[in-house]
């Protein structure tokens, strides 16, 4: 009886552990196979940085073969999902591991976006300019849309000043701008000669795309510029040149009879009437990439190679300095560029021996140029109106209160002079350009009453 007990307990005792091993059973839950895997991970994770992502998706791949579709694994003819470039992704980070490529790809996109939203505007002030200088931003700032970062190149008495006054504007416009002060520095030549070539420090623009080796591309304007609509709009200009054209200027004149370069140059200049310098929009990757013909080197000069040789052929015979220069460069290379109207920059020449810029009586000045000192002297009033209204214009008032009609009703004093006499060439644009940035920032605003 004992022994028979004994084996009914023996048999019960072997059909649970039979019954528990086919239940509970797995290969994969061998302890000792358990073991291999570790290992096996371990010497993946060691040799997964010497190896490809290919190398490791492969090598995963022949040492764990993929189950059948009934089980954890996947078909073999889908790709796996969950991984990338070979390496598996743990379950606890499968849903970061999803979202942080999306974001890493889209943030230099948006750096892209935000870099092509700033202009380049650069500007050489030396001597008695500060104030020239700030009312020149002033009218940038008034009408631009994008924002603009300000390239200033001043002397270092200036450039103490520049900051000071710069950063006394209120927020909601030092939102619209960054600057940047350089020293005046010149790469070749004798620097004291460039200083000295025509106004002082004037050809520093001519080293604009040495020094801004960063920028791409770069509106220069003289400080005796101002804006009278949005700078986006010269801006977008860059969009209009060709395929070999890699800089924008204005004719000198637009009469070749009472031009200076068709009468008195002794120089080689561009076109009939040469180009103004004052106002220069420059693709400055371009310049920096071209070889320019020229009568010294039959093979061609970079920019910075060409500049202090050809001053060194020509300084007897130029006149206007840096101007002259450029002049001298399309002259040998016309196909480099382009042209823009002369209401982009509109100077006494245009209307002192009578009205000859067309454009500005059709669209009205977009950019207004005073040389000659005109801003600071009696000769032509109508030019003087203009700066002093923008000079003294308080930010954040009511531009048409405070700025156009004080113009307006000025201008009422200068119907008698050469300039003054075509009021509408200078009231046009600056007009348009006010209702345009009223509309944006009032009427738009305004919800439709039902």
């Amino acid at each position: 009886m004992r022994i028979h007990c004994k084996v009914v307990v023996i048999a019960v005792c072997f059909g649970v552990f039979l019954l528990l091993y086919f239940l509970g059973g797995n290969a994969v839950d061998d302890p000792l196979l358990k073991e291999v895997g570790e290992e096996q991970e371990e010497q993946e994770e060691d040799s997964s940085s010497s190896q490809s992502p290919s190398q490791l998706e492969h090598d995963v791949v022949a040492k764990f073969p993929r189950k059948s579709p009934a089980g954890v694994g996947v078909r073999p003819e889908e790709p796996l999902k969950g991984r990338k470039q070979g390496r598996p992704i743990s379950r606890g980070a499968s849903v970061n591991a999803k979202s942080k490529p999306r974001s890493n790809v889209a943030r230099p996109v948006t750096r892209r976006t935000k870099a092509e939203d700033v202009m380049h505007l650069a500007v050489v002030a030396c001597g008695n300019r500060l104030d020239e200088t700030l009312t020149m931003v002033k009218s940038a700032l008034l009408f631009s849309l994008k924002k603009i970062k300000f390239h200033i190149f001043a002397e270092d008495p200036l450039a103490l000043q520049f900051k000071e006054r710069l950063n006394q504007w209120p927020r909601s416009v030092a939102a619209k701008f960054q600057y940047r002060i350089y020293p005046i520095s010149f790469s070749v030549g004798n620097a004291d000669e460039w200083k000295k070539l025509f106004k002082p420090c004037a050809a520093q623009r001519l080293f604009l795309p040495v020094i801004l080796k960063d920028v791409d591309s770069l509106l220069y304007v003289d400080t005796d510029v101002l804006f009278l609509r949005p700078m986006d709009d010269i801006w977008n200009l860059l969009k209009s040149f060709n395929r070999t054209q890699l800089a924008a200027m204005a004719p000198e004149h637009e009469v070749p009879k009472i031009g200076w370069y068709s009468r008195f140059a002794r120089h080689p200049f561009y076109g009939i009437t040469g180009v103004n310098s004052g106002v220069m929009l420059m693709n400055l990757t371009r310049i920096r990439s071209t070889l320019f013909k020229n009568s010294m080197i039959p093979t061609g000069l970079s920019w910075e190679d060409l500049l202090h040789p050809l001053y060194q052929k020509y300084k007897n015979h130029i006149t206007w300095g840096d101007q002259d220069l450029l002049n001298i460069i399309f002259h040998y290379n016309p196909e480099r560029l382009f042209i823009f109207p002369c209401q982009w920059n509109y100077r006494p020449d245009h209307c002192m021996y009578g009205s000859n810029c067309k454009g500005a009586e059709e669209e009205g000045v977009s950019i207004l140029h005073g040389n000659r000192g005109v801003y600071h002297d009696d000769k032509q009033p109508a030019f003087k109106v203009v700066y002093d209204a923008i000079h003294n214009f308080p930010f954040e008032d009511n531009m048409f209160q405070s700025l156009f009609y004080p113009i307006q009703t000025k201008f009422l004093d200068t119907v008698n002079t050469l300039c003054g006499r075509i009021p509408q060439v200078f009231l046009k644009q600056i007009e348009k350009t006010m209702r345009k940035v009223f509309e944006d920032k009032v009427v738009r605003h305004v919800r439709p009453h039902n």
